[in-house]
Order: structure tokens, then sequence, then C-alpha cells
């Protein structure tokens, strides 16, 4: 069947099932006609300079311009401000990286599920509804509009004015009667700077959302699961090739976190420790949104399990039996040798093929992979170690724990 996914030049899709997360959408036509980026994403270093530099050179042209770049005019001058650095040296170009590492790892999962003869013919018809469906979202006009809406809305006026800000005098602006009066940085930071980012951080997880509803769609279609197939998961461990490719996303996600916490410590004096619900939480938010898409297969697995062990057990049984009957109660006939017979290896490959379905996991994931996230979510927050220990204090005991 061919797909009738048109590329964003508006041309037919080369190949069936040509998928990806990310063509699509008003932000990314903006910069295909800004040439800021290709049909495929093209254009990357030239997409991350601009961006960057559109959300953080001019809160260091206009912090010069105020005298809150640096020295002790502000608690908080505009160079010493971690936050604000490693959201837009970091974490954003960290964002933007991830597009096309998701576009070049997803393009050919999508296409695996009928390769690999998962998708019955008679629910052709539906995975393509799915797939229909998913396309809509990523393209959706409404969607980012809403998003817009909401980071201005609830993004900047509420939660970080009232969570994250820290209650200093700073390149951002100086405290009076309880509330902060804004420098021209700080107007330039709430209306253009944490804004962008904020909308790129939420698109990432509206597409989060998307893939989590197409994979909850095609595990609901009846997948032609295989039990003993060695992958341990039916053939579906293709999709942990599509969570680790998130990792510049939990990168970015840990970047922020940290920035954030920087802050708290070096400007209100605030000690790692007690952000230890917080980055939990982060962790957990993070990984959740990565790899909880997957979760809508365990039922279909363990169903899948069920079956297998069922049916192997049943085909076990009887070959045992005709095994017992022919070798032990004396059924084999007198001119067949014992040594040399197949049977010994034909009851080794079923014990197999039965630990195969035994071992079946209730997530296309490994525990290996899971653990890799977790590692490259807290990467970043690694420094922040320094603030209560000092570097060869840190450094002896990671020696301790290797060695």
């Amino acid at each position: 069947m061919k797909s009738e996914n048109p590329t964003p030049a508006g041309k037919p899709a080369t190949e069936p099932y040509d998928f990806s997360l990310v063509l699509g959408g008003p932000l990314y036509q903006l910069f295909r006609r800004a040439h800021l980026s290709g049909d495929a994403l093209e254009l990357l270093q030239r997409r991350i300079l601009v961006i960057a530099l559109f959300a953080w050179l001019p809160l260091l042209v206009l912090s010069i311009v105020e005298g809150h770049a640096w020295g002790s005019g502000v608690t908080m001058p505009f160079l010493k401000d971690v936050d604000a650095h490693v959201r837009f040296l970091i974490a954003l170009p960290l964002l933007v990286l991830a597009e096309i590492v998701i576009h070049q790892r997803m393009r050919p999962v999508i296409r695996q599920f009928v390769e690999r003869g998962l998708i019955a013919d008679a629910a052709r018809a539906k995975f393509d509804a799915a797939l229909a469906a998913a396309l809509r979202l990523r393209n959706s006009v409404a969607a980012e509009v809403g998003m817009i809406a909401f980071v201005y809305g609830v993004g900047v006026m509420i939660i970080w004015r009232t969570q994250f800000a820290v209650d200093v005098s700073s390149w951002l602006g100086v405290p009076v009667d309880g509330k902060t009066r804004p420098s021209l940085a700080g107007w330039w930071f709430g209306c253009v700077s944490l804004p962008l980012f904020q909308f790129i951080l939420l698109r990432w997880y509206f597409r989060l959302f998307i893939w989590a509803r197409f994979l909850w769609q095609v595990s609901r279609i009846g997948l032609k699961l295989v039990p003993t197939h060695p992958d341990r998961c039916g053939g579906l461990v293709f999709l942990e090739g599509v969570c680790t490719a998130f990792a510049p996303l939990l990168l970015a996600q840990g970047a922020l976190l940290a920035g954030t916490l920087a802050n708290q410590i070096f400007f209100a004096g605030a000690k790692l420790p007690q952000f230890k619900v917080e980055i939990i939480a982060m962790v957990a938010v993070a990984l959740f949104a990565v790899v909880g898409p997957l979760l809508v297969f365990i039922p279909v697995l363990a169903h899948a399990k069920r079956v297998g062990l069922r049916e192997y057990g049943a085909l076990a049984q009887r070959y045992v039996r005709g095994f017992d009957e022919k070798w032990l109660r004396g059924g084999a006939p007198a001119e067949e040798a014992f040594v040399g017979s197949g049977d010994i290896q034909s009851l080794a490959d079923l014990g197999n093929s039965f630990e195969l379905v035994r071992g079946m996991r209730s997530l296309p994931i490994t525990k290996e992979a899971l653990l890799q996230l977790v590692a490259l979510t807290l990467l970043p927050l690694l420094p922040l170690l320094l603030t209560m220990l000092s570097l060869e204090e840190l450094l002896g005991r990671l020696l301790k724990v290797v060695f």
C-alpha cells in the first residue's frame, strides 16, 4: 500500500509509511521559509546558532547597556546567572538537536510494524488511520497556537514568576514593595526568550503525546506477536531505539533543572540536598514521558505470553509424552538406534522455545537502557556536587567506588 503522507514540499512520500514525528507544524514551516531548515532538517548548526543567539544575545546587550551584566550593582548580574546561560546556550540547543536525532531514528520504526508482519492484513486500515491521525496532530496549527497561549498565560505569568525566579535584585529587575520592577533585559526575557524556550520544550511534550497516542491505538488493533522471538518482547524491542533517541531531550531537562538549582544555591543560600524531591520528581517525569508510551504494550505482551505458555505447554506435553512412550516404554522400532536420533535435539529445541516464552518481558525496553536514560538525565546535575564537596574529595569517592 502506498503512503498518502505528503512530504513537507507537498510531494508524495517515496517510501510507504515514511513517518517523522518532527517534520511538520507551523514552526517547522517557518524555519523552512526562513532558510533555517531543509526538508529533512538540514542546516542544524545554523538553526541552533540563530535560535540560541536570538534568545540569549539581546539579554547580554541590554544588561550591558543597563549596567547589570557584571559588577555589584545587583545581587545577580547577568554573567553570573547560571540558569540563563544553561537554559539558552545548553538546554535550548539540545532541544533543537533532538529533532534531527528523533527524525533519523524514528523514520524506519513505523515501517517495522509492517515489514515484521506485526500488523495483520485485516488490521491494516486501522493502522493507517492511526498514522493519519498522528500526522494531523503533528501538523496542527491550532495545537501550536494553543501552546503559545499556554506559555504566555501560564508558563511565564504563573509558573516562572512564582516557582523559579530568585527573590533577589538581578539583571531581570529590582524588587520594589514586594514586586519585581523589570529591566529592559527582563522585559525581553519575559516576552521573548523565556516563551520561546518554553514553547519549544512544550512542543516536545506534545510530540511525545502524539507518539503515545499512536502507540496506544496500534496496541489495540491486534498485533501478531511471536512469543518465541529471541528479543523476548514478541518482536517489539525495536521500539527501544526510539526511547534512547530521546537522550538530548533528557539531557536538556537535566540541564534546565541544574541551572535553576544553581541559582538557588549561589544566590539564595540553598543546599543541594534540599532539592531531593525536585530531582527525583524531574527524573520520574522525564523518564515517564519518554518510556511511558511503551507501557501500552504491557497488556499485549502479557496476553501473548499467556497464550504462548498455554500453546507451547500443550505442544511440549504432546512431544514429551510421545518421547517417553517411544524411548522409555519400548515404543521405538528395534532397528532405530537411540544414538544419532534427532529426538533429543528436538526435545532440547522445544525446551529452549518454552524458556523464551517464559522469559518474555512486559516492556519492550531493557533495564540497561532504562539505567542509561536515568544517568543521562542526572548527568547535568553532577557539577552541583562540587557545591557540597571539593573536587579532590569527589574524585576520591568516585575512585573508591570504581576500584
